[in-house]
């Protein structure tokens, strides 16, 4: 008898896996939380790594349409002061080994892989229990319930299948986003005089993404190809403070935002002042350095579930899919379940350890005490 596998979560680790999974014939489930795949926004564009995300795509059978996805020219990187100042310059690299997509089209082609039925949305996890004899025991929001051989948590930072595994949990960063934009409709409805400023601010991006940095905060933003900006503030504060500033009154939120960038140059400050975007705090999380656990039957992590890291190292998404591509590979190889879980993990650990130290000394290169030379000084690096 064929053994039953859930994968909680439709984010990019749990589609991937079960992408795979079906390539070679296994059938999979996933329960998502959410009601549709346009639910929300899935954020912005995700560079692909030669190593990790297009291992994982190519062992799913869409390399040939991930290209179709790639954003040429959208990969060149400039890094400013809190003048404006060009301290680092970076044309786009029409061979890139990391071309940039944008994550919800990306998403889309991984749903649209998969069989028909194979997501059940608006199945929000209540609970989850092992079972006596083997397996597990999903209970949802809705009072729906399913059970499963084999069940794979991908269901990110504040995953509820975690906890059978490990007692960590999300740390704060010390840093907190604020997602911004300029759409180029709306900069044409505006007056004329702030038109051309956020057309000026628009050009000092570049072709790709503009960093001004400096101690403690920053401005990072992306310019798309349909003139469209993407991007957010970054400031580092105590959780408390983060916490008592929900920014209620956006129009309130945006002015107070700006006074945290007196001084700097007004192309920079414009892209706060002028953003279109509702401004809400995304504070950044991150699980300790060296997750791990013992094997535990039937069940185990991909993504953020295993490894949620600040996005400084660049491996969010990228480590996500080739967890899931790796842990189907394995399940495929191997008839024992638990060899597989185990071998799976033996590799996930070390890999994830690795990119989640790199993420938290690459945010403190990014806002700590010697940005923006110190971003300079890792860009040099590459």
């Amino acid at each position: 008898m064929q053994k039953t596998t859930a994968v909680v979560g439709a984010g990019l680790g749990g589609l991937t896996l079960a992408r795979v999974l079906q390539v070679h014939g296994v059938p999979v489930t996933i329960y998502e939380a959410e009601a549709s795949a346009t639910t929300r926004t899935q954020g912005g564009l995700l560079d692909i790594h030669e190593a990790t995300g297009q291992v994982a795509l190519r062992a799913a059978g869409l390399h040939d349409e991930f290209l179709e996805l790639v954003r040429p020219g959208e990969d060149a990187k400039r890094v400013v002061d809190r003048h404006g100042t060009v301290l680092f310059d970076r044309p786009a690299d029409p061979g890139s080994v990391r071309p940039e997509v944008d994550r919800g089209e990306l998403r889309r082609l991984l749903i649209d892989s998969l069989a028909p039925g194979t997501i059940r949305w608006g199945h929000r996890l209540a609970s989850i229990r092992p079972r006596p004899e083997g397996g597990h025991d999903l209970t949802f929001v809705d009072g729906s319930a399913a059970r499963a051989d084999i069940a794979i948590g991908a269901d990110g930072a504040w995953s509820k299948v975690r906890s059978l595994l490990t007692p960590a949990k999300p740390l704060y960063s010390g840093t907190c986003f604020v997602e911004i934009a300029l759409t180029a409709g709306a900069r044409n409805s505006r007056d004329s005089r702030d038109s051309r400023d956020s057309r000026a601010s628009v050009a000092a991006i570049g072709s790709g993404t503009l960093m001004a940095v400096a101690p403690g905060k920053g401005v990072i933003a992306h310019r798309c190809a349909d003139g469209s900006v993407r991007g957010y503030v970054a400031l580092n504060g105590p959780e408390e403070w983060m916490r008592s500033n929900d920014f209620g009154d956006p129009s309130a939120g945006l002015r107070q935002l700006a006074g945290a960038f007196e001084g700097w140059s007004p192309l920079l400050t414009a892209f706060v002042t002028e953003s279109d975007a509702e401004p809400r705090l995304r504070p950044v999380y991150a699980l300790p350095v060296g997750v791990s656990w013992d094997r535990s039957p039937g069940v185990t992590l991909v993504g953020d579930a295993a490894h949620l890291m600040s996005p400084f190292a660049g491996e969010g998404a990228n480590l996500a899919m080739f967890d899931g591509a790796d842990l189907a590979g394995k399940l495929v190889e191997h008839p024992d379940a638990e060899v597989a879980l185990a071998a799976y993990e033996q590799r996930l650990f070390p890999r994830s350890s690795d990119s989640a130290r790199r993420s938290a000394q690459n945010l403190n290169v990014f806002f700590g005490r010697d940005a923006p030379k110190s971003v300079v000084t890792l860009f040099d690096r590459f």
